[in-house]
This record gives structure tokens, C-alpha cells and sequence, in this order.
């Protein structure tokens, strides 16, 4: 899943996905749509902000594990080594991201969408 950072001009994008605008403060100084919508209200803005929020941090698991699994090319290189000694089960690499896994656990319950 692609995550947008959370701000204001990346809600502003994904509500009006084809709006150019400029904004100072919180008003829009310019601004132009193509298919003839309005700009956002701030509510509306504020409100996606906040869901961009909630999903950033749901899947703050997922961006530490990237972190802590480290180089795919040393994380081949334990599977290779568990492979040539016939320890898939319980080798180096299952151990290593069973390891990451245990300390950046998934969060329960679904997703924000």
C-alpha cells in the first residue's frame, strides 16, 4: 500500500486530484479545476488530514520492519546458508524475521481505509 504523508496540499491533491492551486495561510489564493469543482473546505481538509493520520501510524509497523529486516542482499544470504545446511525451519533467516515480526507486531483489528 502507497501511503500518502499526511499535510495539507496532500489532502488537498487526493480530494481534488485535478485542481492547481496555491494556497497562503488557509486560503486559496489561486485556484483552478478542470472538471468545474469547488475547492475543498477546511473541514473537508482537516478531516482528510486526520484519516491520512490514522493510516500513517497504522501501518508504523510495517515502515519499522523494513527498517529492521536491514539489506536484501544479507537477508539471501541466510537463506542460502539455512538452505545449504537444511535448515529452513528454524535457520538464521526464519529466526531473524520471526524476531522483527515479534517487535513490531501488525496491529489488531482492519486497516483505516
Amino acid at each position: 500500500m502507497k501511503l500518502r504523508l499526511p499535510g495539507v496540499d496532500t489532502a488537498i491533491k487526493y480530494l481534488r486530484p485535478n485542481a492547481k492551486w496555491d494556497l497562503y495561510n488557509r486560503t486559496f489564493t489561486r485556484y483552478e479545476c478542470s472538471d468545474g469543482t469547488e475547492p475543498p473546505e477546511w473541514s473537508e481538509i482537516e478531516a482528510q488530514i486526520a484519516l491520512d493520520v490514522e493510516a500513517y501510524n497504522y501501518y508504523l509497523y510495517a515502515r519499522n520492519r523494513e527498517t529492521d529486516y536491514g539489506d536484501w542482499k544479507d537477508q539471501l544470504n541466510l537463506l542460502y546458508d539455512d538452505i545449504k545446511s537444511g535448515n529452513l525451519e528454524n535457520g538464521q533467516w526464519v529466526q531473524m524475521i520471526e524476531a522483527v515480526k515479534a517487535k513490531h507486531p501488525k496491529p489488531e483489528g482492519q486497516p483505516p481505509q
